[in-house]
C-alpha cells in the first residue's frame, strides 16, 4: 500500500466532513474571523489546533504522511481545505510562513534530513518560523541583499540586519537571505539559511504597527554561525528560491477571499448584511459604493476559485498569485475603508466596527511586494510589456555603490 492511501484513500467530501466534526466545531458563518493575526499574538490557541489535526495530515494534506501531511493528491487536498471552510479554525497567522511558505520550499529543494528535522514541527506548530528577507536598503529591489555570510569551515558567518520581518519576536527559525559572493551580479551570488532566532548574535527588536501590533520586527545578525547543514539549496541559489517563496507567499495573500459569510448558502458576505441591518445601504449613493465593494470582492472569491481549479490541476504558484493578490487587496481596502464611512461620526472612536480592519488596510498594499511591484511582475511577466531599465542588473555587487 503506497504512502498516500495509508492515511487517505482519496476520500470523499462527505468522508472528510465526518473525520472533521470529531476533531473540530462548526464555524459560525455570520462571524468574521482575524485578518491576518490582527490584533492576535495567540500563539496556544493556533498550537493546540494544529496539534490536533496533525496526525489525521489535515492541516497539510499534501504532505508525505511522514511530515505531517496525508499524502493527499491535489483533487483530495483541494476538497479538504473546502471542507475547512465550514469550521472554527484558529487564528494561524503566526504560523503562515512555515505552513504556506517554508514547508512547500522544503519539500521541493530542502535535503532530506532538513526535511525531515523541520517539516513535522511546522506542521503541528511546535515551531514557528519567519521571513528574513527585506532589508532597510532592500525592500522592493530585494536582489540588492547585503547580508553577508563568509564561509569558515562547515559553517557560515553572518552579519548585517533585516527588517519587516513578521513573526520575528516568536519564530524559532528563520529563513534567511544573504550574499556569498559579491564579484557577481545582484541578482546571483545569494544564497538562502535557515537561522536559528535564538543563536547568539541574533536581536530581534519590534516595530509597532498603526493597528497596534508588533507583528513586524527588524533583526540584527552580528557573527551569527550557521552550518552549512542548515543551507537551504545550493550554494548561490538563493535568488531562485528567493522567487519560489514569493510566490507561494502572494498565492496565499491572493488566495484569500477576505470577509464573512462566503458561503454562498448564506447569501451576501456577512458585512454587506450588517450594512443593510444598520441602515447603511437606503442611501443610494451608499448603496451603490456597497455594490462596487461587494463586485471586488465576488471578483476576488471567483479568482480565487480560479487558482485553486489551477492547483487541482498540478499547476505551481507563479505570476498569476501577483494579480490574485492585487484583487484581493483592493477588495478588502473597499470593504474596510467604505465600513468606517457609513459608520458616520461613530466611526472616528476606536471601538467602532470595523475599525481594526480599517488600520490594517493600508499595510495590505505592502505586505508580500508593493502593489507596484505586482503590477510590474503582471505587466511584463504575464502581459509580456517591455521591462523598466534596469542599470546595474549585470554589474558585479562589489562594483555597486550600495556595496560600500
Amino acid at each position: 500500500m503506497s504512502e498516500s492511501t495509508e492515511i487517505s484513500g482519496a476520500l470523499t467530501s462527505e468522508a472528510i466532513h465526518a473525520a472533521l466534526d470529531a476533531l473540530l466545531d462548526r464555524r459560525d458563518p455570520d462571524v468574521s474571523g482575524t485578518v491576518l493575526g490582527a490584533g492576535s499574538d495567540d500563539l496556544e490557541g493556533g498550537r493546540r489546533f494544529l496539534d490536533v489535526l496533525v496526525d489525521g495530515g489535515w492541516m497539510v494534506p499534501s504532505w508525505p504522511i511522514r511530515h505531517g501531511g496525508r499524502g493527499a493528491g491535489a483533487a483530495e487536498a483541494a476538497r479538504i481545505g473546502a471542507a475547512m471552510g465550514a469550521y472554527d479554525v484558529a487564528d494561524l497567522y503566526p504560523y503562515g510562513v512555515g505552513l504556506n511558505l517554508v514547508g512547500p520550499v522544503l519539500l521541493e529543494r530542502g535535503s532530506s534530513d532538513q526535511q525531515k528535522r523541520w517539516l513535522r514541527p511546522i506542521a503541528d506548530g511546535s515551531e514557528i518560523w519567519c521571513q528574513m528577507f527585506s532589508e532597510p536598503d532592500a525592500g522592493s529591489d530585494l536582489a540588492n541583499v547585503g547580508m553577508r555570510a563568509e564561509r569558515d569551515g562547515d559553517e557560515w558567518i553572518l552579519n548585517g540586519s533585516k527588517v519587516w520581518t513578521s513573526r520575528g519576536t516568536y519564530a524559532r527559525w528563520g529563513m534567511c537571505l544573504a550574499r556569498t559572493d559579491v564579484s557577481l551580479a545582484k541578482h546571483r551570488g545569494l544564497t538562502m539559511f535557515a537561522v536559528d532566532m535564538t543563536a547568539p548574535g541574533v536581536e530581534i527588536r519590534p516595530l509597532e504597527q498603526i493597528n497596534g501590533d508588533r507583528h513586524f520586527t527588524e533583526v540584527f545578525v552580528s557573527d551569527v554561525r550557521v552550518a552549512d547543514a542548515d543551507r537551504i539549496g545550493d550554494l548561490g541559489a538563493g535568488w531562485g528560491l528567493t522567487v519560489e517563496t514569493l510566490a507561494h507567499e502572494r498565492a496565499t495573500i491572493g488566495g484569500r477571499a477576505f470577509g464573512g459569510g462566503d458561503d454562498e448558502a448564506h447569501g451576501l458576505p456577512s458585512w454587506m448584511e450588517d450594512w443593510r441591518a444598520a441602515g447603511h445601504l437606503v442611501d443610494a449613493v451608499a448603496r451603490q459604493r456597497a455594490v462596487r465593494a461587494f463586485i471586488l470582492h465576488r471578483v476576488n472569491q471567483l479568482t480565487v476559485a480560479r487558482a485553486a481549479a489551477a492547483l487541482v490541476e498540478g499547476e505551481a504558484p507563479g505570476p498569476s498569485g501577483s494579480g490574485a493578490k492585487l484583487r484581493s487587496v483592493a477588495a478588502f481596502k473597499a470593504r474596510a475603508y467604505l465600513g468606517k464611512d457609513l459608520s458616520g461620526p461613530a466611526g472616528m472612536l476606536s471601538d467602532a466596527d470595523g475599525h481594526l480592519e480599517f488600520l490594517t488596510a493600508p499595510s495590505m498594499s505592502i505586505r508580500g511586494g508593493t502593489d507596484e511591484v505586482q503590477r510590474n511582475i503582471v505587466g511584463e511577466r504575464i502581459l509580456g510589456l517591455p521591462g523598466e531599465p534596469r542599470v546595474d542588473k549585470d554589474a558585479a555587487y562589489a562594483d555597486l555603490k550600495k556595496s560600500r
